[in-house]
């Protein structure tokens, strides 16, 4: 018996942790913007942060637990949708 609350204590633990963000906004090589797309969708280069936030928040319609901000120094590449470095949350 004491298993199986274990097992459903730690199965309950793992459905409560946050799904990754669907989307990454971060800078390139050349330091544009970029919006990366975990499912390869959609994404692209932006002129400015605030136009790649404005379309990575439509993309998800303003869900903020889909998009997160790469660190500072991390450098995204959108040849091919490469993924970003796999520390990003």
């Amino acid at each position: 018996m004491a298993d199986a609350q274990h097992s459903q204590r730690r199965s309950a633990h793992i459905a409560a942790s946050p799904a990754p963000a669907r989307f990454t906004v971060g800078r390139d090589r050349r330091g544009a913007w970029i919006v990366w797309d975990r499912q390869g969708l959609v994404g692209g280069l932006f002129a400015n942060e605030e136009a790649a936030q404005h379309f990575a928040a439509e993309e998800c319609n303003y869900n903020p637990a889909d998009i997160c901000r790469a660190p500072e120094g991390s450098v995204l590449e959108l040849d091919g949708f490469a993924m970003p470095s796999p520390n990003l949350h």
